[in-house]
Parts: structure tokens; sequence; C-alpha cells
């Protein structure tokens, strides 16, 4: 990211603190960044931590940045953009950059009454430890320059991915949420390594080891992962036995139902912020 362009983080909580030390690791210069958080406390934990400033007024960090970070709740999103207008604070129309669930840039452009170029972004919480997943998507006036800016943003936090917004909850479902389903599946090999007799924490590394592998091997082979699925599975083997023990307990389907649900639950968050969200809706039943 330009290090002439200066950059406010409005929430420093763990994913702006994130985002924060991965730019910096990358290069970001931090006199170039300011945060903002609500205690005092927080303020100087984070000053401390990051070695940015941070203040409590978020209406000046804005003003004096050309980019914006949106990190804070959804339902927090309405009051502070009704603040920052109110205020004047985004009157040299910087970037807005949001990571708010299920707000889309639509909404945001309505709370800020200026056509100000918005970027949704949606990344999970991998990007923790630099091997996450962030999706972006362009508001009405925002172009390729600027998803380049946020690009910038989350490249040194893992893999990122441009998408219409359209699609943006069904990311929401599947790459935000899908973290919470894998390590569910991970704690569940891990049982049944136990359960046939191995240590408990052999078991789990063997869990960890053997998901990332896999997971690997899709994205490096660039192949379906059935095609590597049947060449795990000899004919009379282990494998498809099992297969088809996980068939009869509907393990395809119900995965698949845990990312439908979060996906409707990812829409219905933006609903508090000026009625406007992503697209995605439960059907009649």
């Amino acid at each position: 990211m330009d290090n002439a362009k200066r950059l406010a983080v409005l929430g420093l909580g763990t994913m702006g603190r994130t985002l924060m030390r991965g730019l910096i690791e990358a290069g970001r210069d931090p006199k170039t960044i300011v945060g903002t958080v609500r205690r005092k406390d927080a303020a100087e934990s984070a000053a401390e931590e990051l070695g940015i400033e941070v203040t409590l007024d978020n209406a000046a960090a804005v003003a004096s940045s050309d980019v914006v970070l949106l990190c804070v709740k959804p339902k927090q999103l309405d009051e502070l953009l009704t603040e920052l207008t109110a205020q004047g604070a985004l009157a040299q129309d910087p970037l807005l950059v949001s990571i708010a669930a299920g707000v889309s840039t639509a909404s945001i452009e309505s709370l800020t009454q200026r056509s100000l170029p918005v970027v949704r972004a949606m990344p999970n919480t991998p990007c923790l430890i630099a091997q996450g997943m962030t999706v972006l998507s362009a508001g009405n006036h925002a172009g390729d320059e600027h998803l380049d800016v946020a690009e910038q943003m989350f490249a040194p936090l893992g893999r990122v991915m441009r998408l219409d917004e359209e699609h943006m909850d069904a990311v929401t479902g599947l790459s935000a949420s899908g973290p919470a389903f894998v390590y569910v599946i991970i704690e569940a090999l891990s049982e049944g390594g136990v359960m046939v007799g191995l240590p408990r924490a052999a078991a789990t590394e063997l869990a960890c080891q053997m998901v990332q592998g896999a997971a690997r091997m899709v994205i490096e082979s660039g192949r379906h992962p059935a095609a590597l699925k049947d060449e795990v599975t000899t004919p009379a083997g282990c494998t498809i036995s099992a297969l088809l023990a996980l068939e009869d307990g509907k393990l395809r389907s119900v995965l698949a139902r845990g990312v439908q649900e979060a996906t409707y639950a990812a829409a219905g968050l933006g609903r508090s912020t000026n009625g406007g969200f992503g697209g995605q809706q439960r059907p009649a039943r």
C-alpha cells in the first residue's frame, strides 16, 4: 500500500490489529497509520503493540486520511457513518473499505450522503497467521484503482479474490464462517483417531496436517476435489468403505446446508444498517 496515502483504521479489534500488523510487516510506515478505539486503556495498548497513533476521535482520524478501513461491527456502522457525515469528516472523499458482514456498499454510500468510493471486504480468521482468504467487491463509485489499494492492504494476510457484490453474503457463509466448520471436522477426525487407539496429540496433529495437505493439493493441482478423492479411493479398500458411511450420515448435505444457513444469517446482519444488505434471502418453506 502506498506510503503516501494516510490510513485510518476505525475499530482496532482483533481483525483491525491483524490487518495493521500485516501491513507494517509488509513495509507500511507506521507513521502513516492512525487507529481508533473507544477506551483510553485500549488506545494505549494498541499504540504500544503496533507503534501507530491511536485516538478516541473517529472524526479527527478520518479527516486527515486518504483511506478509511471500517472494522466496527455491522450494528455499529450506521451510528459511526452518521457521526462522521454530521461532523464533515468525509469532505475529502476518502476511499472507504468496510469489513462489516452483511452491509452493502449501497447502504454505506447512502449513509455518507456523498459519492464516495466504497470497497467491501470479507476476510477470515486465518488472516491471523497470514493464511487468510479475503474477497473484495467494488461499490458504485469505486474503480479498479480503488480495488488495487484494498488488495494491497489484505495481500500480506493471504490470498485475495475479487467478486461481484451479489456474492458477498455467500462468501461470508463459506469463507468467513467456514473455518469454524473445519475446526469441527478436525475435532471429529481427531476423536475418531483416539477411538481407534491413537494418542490425542498425535491424532490432532495427523488430522490438521492431513486437512492442510489436502487443501494445498486442490489449490496447487487445480484439479476438482472429486478427482483427487477418486485417486485415494481404491477398489474394495478402506477409504470407499468409510466414504459410504459418511454418505449414510449425510455429511455432504449437512456441510452444504451449513454454508447456506450462514449465508442467510450474514444477509440479515445488514438489515439494521439503513435497510440495505447484500441480497441472499431465505426461501419460503
